[in-house]
């Protein structure tokens, strides 16, 4: 080797990745590689987010390519993705023109009401029954201060998700796993149902806050009757101002 080569040694490789691909693994700082998220994934995720989140409403058709360019992909991973999502019920496919993010239904709005005022009702009744109903609303409080900590519309998504949570905390404590499995499957529609009244009626934000107060307040002294009135309108509030035009 000449001097020329020692004092000028090769570049080393470029690591940024070809058009389309996933990023090389990342070095953890322990020197092991962190396995890279599948291409598919990264597209699933990206598009179910901005489903849930009103980013890209009901009605709306996207592209395959509008996908692929924004992820810097190849559009195998994006078709991938948009069939798990059409299973899921959130896209509607249509060959040669993408895929129709699936507006909610009255009737999977009314659905869905029907069978949550069902399943919180139950839990109420049955944390109350236990003599657990301080401890759960105590639980549901402490998720009710992060909502109201929240600057809406900026954190509209994350106030969603915790609406969600201060729902959640009573039935998971309700102890039956079956309903529990059965409640975390209506996960994606709570959380898109709410993200959207939230868009279309700013003002819903001060009401679910207050709402979800007296839930507590209701829980706390017993009321089961009480609880289940209050749920009936908090809920049917909610899922209404998302279908009123």
């Amino acid at each position: 080797m000449s001097t020329s080569d020692r004092s000028h040694p090769p570049a080393p490789a470029s690591t940024s990745p070809a058009p389309g691909r996933e990023p090389a693994p990342r070095q953890s700082p322990s020197g092991e590689s962190a396995p890279a998220r599948p291409a598919g994934e990264r597209v699933y995720a990206w598009v179910k987010e901005r489903i849930l989140d009103g980013r890209l409403p009901g009605g709306e058709l996207l592209s395959e390519g509008d996908a692929a360019t924004a992820l810097d992909l190849s559009r195998t991973p994006v078709r991938e993705a948009f069939l798990r999502l059409e299973v899921e019920g959130l896209l509607r496919l249509y060959p040669k023109r993408g895929a129709l993010v699936v507006p909610v239904s009255p009737d999977e709005a009314d659905e869905v009401t029907e069978a949550r005022i069902l399943l919180e009702s139950h839990a109420a009744e049955r944390v109350i029954e236990r003599g657990e109903a301080a401890d759960v609303a105590a639980r549901m409080r402490a998720v009710l201060d992060r909502q109201r900590a929240l600057d809406v519309p900026a954190d509209r998504a994350r106030f969603s998700t915790l609406d969600r949570e201060f729902h959640a905390t009573l039935v998971d404590a309700a102890g039956n796993g079956l309903i529990s499995h059965f409640y975390s499957g209506l996960h994606d529609r709570q959380v898109r149902m709410a993200t959207s009244a939230l868009r279309r009626v700013p003002d819903r934000r001060t009401e679910i806050l207050a709402e979800h107060d007296t839930l507590c307040t209701l829980l706390e002294h017993g009321d089961a009757a009480g609880f289940r009135a209050t749920l009936t309108t908090h809920i049917n509030g909610t899922h209404g101002a998302l279908l009123d035009s």
